[in-house]
């Protein structure tokens, strides 16, 4: 790991003006600069650098942040590999944490997969450009699908020849070990322990990570060279390096236009990603014949909300690989389908269009998946009633997965129409399906719940490796969480705090605006005095931001509802008395990019904390009325927190299986005594609440 003091001098010679004109050309406006968004389609100058701060900002789409998040956005690339990026740039040596033995050796056991995939890839290109069969049978394949060399070299294509090991002979000539050429999957061990190349007379097509590196590869059979075999495409095996369900051909390619144009268009194979390429269109990856897995659509919705699937008309096809698209409705993405012409996939299409005519055909005849769906099942159906009504259960299942309401009334409205019914009864089909699905997963998280809860409960030496709690969550005592309390995703040890008031769906709520108001000024201001208190000798005491905020929460055993607010404020909580200590440095410099990201927003909002004008008409800053700021938004977030904690206890003091319980009745009955008390306090405090008793 890259270790602080490092991160430090990065950040310090990173100047945000240097970094951006990399990649945009900027004009002088004022103190700042700006230019047109990288981002999105920008036709006016809306992204704007300010130097004095060291941040960048679109105020059209909202992107932007210091120099590490810039890279990260505009070069896909991960916290640590920005980081990279920045100190090759500014000549910065990169000292990182020792790490411990188990880590050394998983880190370099990686590394050397790596380290052969990168040889093997150098060494398929090799044949296929120099050798006499890769420029007469892959090259020639190649070509006569119509790429041109520049895109053969793009891919990182090659070729293996019909030799059953002519490239583990090699492999083992420069040293590297058998047991890395079997772990990556180029090669296989047969039973006499000979080493035999998986991808023998085959054309190859590496498989890049996100950030470019290579992770496998695939093999197309070609005939001619290896008549009798079976298999058209072979593919790496599962290892340390590669897992197919979380990957995507192409991927590393198409990062940045998916980001531009907004939008993901999913092929099925290599050859469909690399035509389209060729033909002008790079904002497409593939699923290499396999169905959507989650964790490839978490990857496309990294950079995008909106896929449209392209197919080539093979019904049967279609009709098979439709039942993955509801995972990309349940993640909540757009998701459109286009139907090619008779006789065309991708690929073909593509080499018979220019980018312009390949992007208009898309634009007319590309439909939203429920309306394509439907027609589908329709046409399918007839007016045969059974099949109908098999068809409205598979609607209402994919339109039931889709997380926004309002989005689901649409469809449900759209379908009724279509399949000529009533819309309330979909309506109500559509409920039982998501009250079905909340069951089962409330069930899961029960018995997941249960297994951490014995897991904890063994002997130490019994614990399966110390297993952790499912997610990664540290689960709360069993009379909590049955009682309801949201399960907090930080260990114990940082955050016990737990609440009634669901985790999900409240950021609307007035106690989330002074929680994230509060949490502003942590990030601000977080180490400037802002009052000073007298002891009992009479001494002055100063207090900062950070510890009035802390201490004030203490005072009546409250806490921020968002976690990571909670982890922010323990964090500025813990070094609030080292005298080198800046807030706003510290969480910009942050290495979890999630928190030096929401520092920038913080930092760079135009939703500013307040604005006050004396007599004079003179502006007073936020930082010189402190004093009187800080605790106006404690008493107002203390006052909404605890009314809306007091509504969720209600709630879960209405539940039947309390009345069984008198112990846990009586506990809980006396934290609502206890906050109906506190609220009373705040009411005074604010003077214009009242609260009926």
């Amino acid at each position: 790991m890259i270790d602080q003091a490092t991160i430090d001098r990065i950040l310090d010679a990173a100047q945000i003006m240097d970094v951006v004109s990399d990649f945009v050309t900027l004009r002088k406006r004022g103190v700042n600069y700006v230019g047109l968004c990288p981002f999105h389609n920008d036709k006016t100058p809306s992204f704007y650098v300010s130097p004095a701060k060291g941040l960048c900002k679109c105020f059209a789409c909202g992107k932007g942040g210091n120099a590490v998040h810039f890279i990260m956005e505009h070069e896909q690339m991960s916290y640590p590999e920005a980081l990279r990026y920045l100190a090759k740039k500014y000549n910065i040596e990169i000292k990182e944490r020792e790490l411990s033995d188990e880590e050394k050796f998983v880190q370099s056991e990686r590394e050397s997969l790596f380290i052969v995939n990168n040889f093997a890839r150098d060494y398929f290109q090799n044949i296929l450009k120099n050798h006499v069969d890769g420029r007469s049978i892959g090259m020639a394949y190649f070509r006569n699908r119509g790429f041109r060399d520049d895109i053969i070299e793009k891919f990182q294509l090659g070729y293996c020849t019909d030799s059953h090991d002519a490239f583990a002979q090699e492999a083992i000539q420069k040293g590297y070990k058998k047991e890395y050429l079997v772990k990556t999957g180029l090669c296989y061990e047969t039973d006499d322990h000979r080493l035999r190349d998986r991808f023998w007379g085959r054309v190859i097509f590496p498989v890049h990570t996100l950030s470019g590196k290579v992770v496998a590869f695939g093999g197309r059979v070609l005939a001619n060279a290896t008549k009798g075999v079976k298999v058209k495409y072979v593919n790496s095996p599962e290892s340390d390096i590669y897992h197919k369900s979380n990957e995507l051909y192409g991927i590393y390619f198409a990062k940045q236009a998916i980001v531009k144009q907004d939008r993901c268009f999913l092929v099925e194979g290599y050859t469909d990603v690399i035509s389209m390429h060729q033909s002008g269109i790079e904002n497409v990856v593939a699923s290499s014949g396999t169905a959507l897995t989650p964790g490839q659509i978490r990857m496309i919705h990294r950079f995008t909300n909106n896929m449209t699937v392209l197919y080539d008309g093979d019904a049967a096809g279609i009709k098979a690989s439709i039942r993955g698209i509801d995972m990309l409705l349940e993640e909540g993405m757009n998701v459109k389908v286009c139907l090619l012409p008779d006789g065309d996939d991708p690929d073909s299409f593509a080499r018979k269009h220019n980018s312009t005519e390949f992007q208009a055909f898309i634009s007319e005849h590309e439909t939203d998946f429920i309306r394509f769906k439907t027609n589908l099942l329709l046409e399918d159906a007839g007016r045969d009633p059974i099949k109908r009504a098999e068809l409205i259960g598979n609607l209402v299942q994919s339109i039931s997965v889709i997380p926004e309401a309002i989005v689901r009334d649409v469809y449900i409205k759209e379908c009724a129409q279509l399949l000529h019914i009533e819309d309330k009864l979909l309506v109500s089909e559509v409920a039982k399906r998501r009250e079905t699905q909340a069951e089962k997963r409330a069930e899961q998280t029960e018995r997941d719940r249960r297994i951490a809860e014995r897991a904890a409960s063994m002997p130490q030496g019994e614990q399966a490796g110390n297993m952790p709690a499912p997610n990664g969550d540290v689960p709360l005592p069993p009379e909590i969480a049955e009682a309801g309390y949201t399960e907090s995703p930080f260990p114990p040890q940082e955050d016990n705090y737990a609440s009634f008031i669901p985790q999900e769906g409240k950021e609307g709520q007035e106690f989330y605006k002074f929680e994230r108001l509060i949490l502003q000024a942590v990030v601000r201001y977080g180490e400037k005095v802002m009052c000073n208190l007298t002891d009992e000798e009479g001494n002055e005491i100063p207090v900062t931001v950070i510890e009035y905020v802390v201490n004030d929460l203490k005072e009546d055993d409250l806490a921020f509802h968002n976690p990571l607010h909670r982890q922010m404020l323990s964090e500025a909580a813990a070094h609030m008395h080292d005298s080198a200590f800046i807030a706003e440095r510290y969480f910009l410099a942050h290495p979890d990019p999630i928190i030096s990201k929401l520092s920038v927003d913080l930092i760079n909002v135009r939703y500013q904390l307040s604005k006050y004008h004396s007599k004079s008409q003179k502006i007073v800053t936020d930082e010189e009325r402190l004093y009187e700021l800080v605790p106006m938004l404690m008493i107002n977030f203390k006052y909404a927190i605890v009314t809306e904690e007091l509504k969720h206890m209600l709630y879960a003091l209405q539940d039947p299986a309390l009345a069984h319980d008198n112990e846990k009745c009586d506990s809980l009955m006396q934290r609502y005594n206890e906050l109906r008390t506190v609220q009373s306090i705040m009411a005074k405090r604010l003077g214009d609440r009242v609260v009926l008793h």
